[in-house]
């Protein structure tokens, strides 16, 4: 989709004027053609070390010139503390991270075990892994906390007698692999977007900060400076979790319980889907709407996430002003790139390395520098078992990098390795918050809406 208009039908509304110049291009990469789970999932890893290991190669020789890349296989021919550099992913053992082998043995304890919400211990490990062996990590000018499974790293030192490699130095590919944007270049068209995630209409949708949200977009309340700043917004994204914000778990053991909860969850889900449906229709007809799913919405549960069928939104679908988008999500509004997700990938990522004191922004951050979307998937993301290609390695570096469903609203600007400007925004849940985040694409400025009624 390379135009993407507001279709006309019966559109009343004076602000739907000012959208009808949106050029919306969604680059697709996270659309799949087919679905196969007979694949395996080392695959993907080996799909990512391969896209990424030519470009840290560089990168590493630059950063330590003198010194030569090998493989693992080539380090047993090196001489002990002969300091040399490898490229490989890393690998995170960690006895308290879910394990279906686990499960599967205590499937006869009468008490399921609780969600941890904490993989990390002073008893993890990290390994360095190519297509063919595994090394250990040690040493320490490394912190194991900084760190997931599933990125690709280059280390700089030497192998110890014991077979572990010890780490002197290392670095991570970085936003340098993506394409530049030109973010400096002045915008033909352009505008605000508006960013919302988590209506959670489940247990959300009586409320008045949603009627006052619905309002203020179609720009039927405000006084006239909060209109002429609604008739900039050209475009609105819902960053998932708009059926259900979360799910509560039954543990029962007998068949007709299990069933009868079933139905009731299922006929709960299709009364909030017609009311999400009711409530973007009068937004839709004036504003463009990209609605990504989110952990708990009616969509397949692997990332990535692909769009609400039409047949669960229908009135919604009609309009050519409504797209359904994937999760995670990259396009191209007004020249600009944005990017982002409904949440899970930071939500993992701070589980898996266990450091409560780093906010969500931070690891937002660190997924750039890192150079992969989610790169705990497929390790305790679920994913689909790509084997050719990795969608998730950061090809086009966004200007605007979003992470829906955040416990509260931040943001910075930040400036990549190669100048490229990128804002970054953690999506507050709208359920809990009241508040969505508002950003200009001229000059990447942000700030949150709050439609708290207190």
């Amino acid at each position: 989709m390379k135009q993407y208009i507001p279709s006309g039908m019966e559109i009343h509304s004076p602000l739907a004027c000012r959208r009808r110049f949106l050029k919306l291009e969604d680059f697709e990469k996270f659309k799949l053609s087919s679905r196969s789970f007979e694949k395996q999932y080392s695959g993907i890893y080996v799909a990512r070390l391969r896209a990424l290991k030519d470009h840290l190669a560089q990168k590493a020789k630059d950063k330590w010139g003198q010194y030569e890349v090998v493989t693992l296989s080539e380090l047993s021919e090196k001489n002990e503390d002969s300091n040399c550099i490898v490229i490989g992913t890393l690998y995170k053992h960690q006895e308290l991270k879910p394990s279906i082998l686990r499960e599967l043995s205590e499937e006869l304890q009468l008490t399921a075990q609780p969600p941890s919400t904490n993989y990390a211990s002073f008893k993890d490990l990290l390994f360095l892994e190519d297509e063919m062996l595994r090394v250990k990590l040690v040493g320490n000018h490394m912190n194991i906390q900084d760190v997931v499974t599933g990125i690709v790293c280059a280390v700089f030192g030497h192998e110890l007698e014991s077979g572990a490699f010890e780490v002197i130095d290392w670095c991570f590919p970085g936003c340098s692999l993506a394409k530049l944007t030109t973010l400096d270049k002045p915008l033909k068209t352009g505008g605000k977007i508006l960013l919302v995630s988590g209506l959670d209409l489940a247990n959300n949708a009586h409320s008045l900060s949603l009627n006052l949200l619905s309002e203020w977009i179609i720009g039927m309340i405000g006084s006239a400076d909060a209109q002429r700043e609604v008739a900039s917004v050209v475009c609105l994204i819902i960053a998932g979790n708009s059926v259900r914000g979360s799910v509560e778990v039954y543990n029962h053991k007998g068949y007709f319980e299990v069933k009868a909860h079933n139905e009731a969850m299922f006929n709960e889900s299709a009364i909030v889907t017609h009311k999400l449906d009711k409530f973007l229709r009068p937004i839709a007809q004036c504003c463009p709407v990209i609605l990504m799913p989110g952990e708990f919405d009616p969509s397949c549960h692997t990332i990535p996430q692909q769009s609400f069928h039409p047949c669960i939104l229908p009135e919604c679908s009609r309009f050519k002003s409504f797209y359904g988008a994937t999760n995670p999500w990259i396009g191209s509004i007004n020249s600009r790139i944005v990017a982002g997700s409904s949440g899970q990938p930071i939500m993992d990522i701070r589980k898996v390395a266990g450091l409560a004191d780093i906010s969500p922004l931070t690891w937002l951050e660190r997924t750039l520098d890192w150079g992969h979307y989610v790169p705990t998937a497929p390790d305790t993301v679920p994913a689909y078992p790509y084997d050719k290609t990795d969608p998730f390695v950061i090809t086009e570096c966004p200007n605007i990098y979003f992470a829906g469903n955040m416990d509260k609203y931040d943001t910075k600007l930040i400036t990549a390795n190669e100048g490229q400007t990128i804002r970054l925004i953690c999506i507050p849940k709208f359920s809990e918050t009241q508040t969505a985040v508002l950003c200009d694409l001229q000059d990447l400025q942000t700030w949150p809406i709050s439609f708290g009624v207190s």
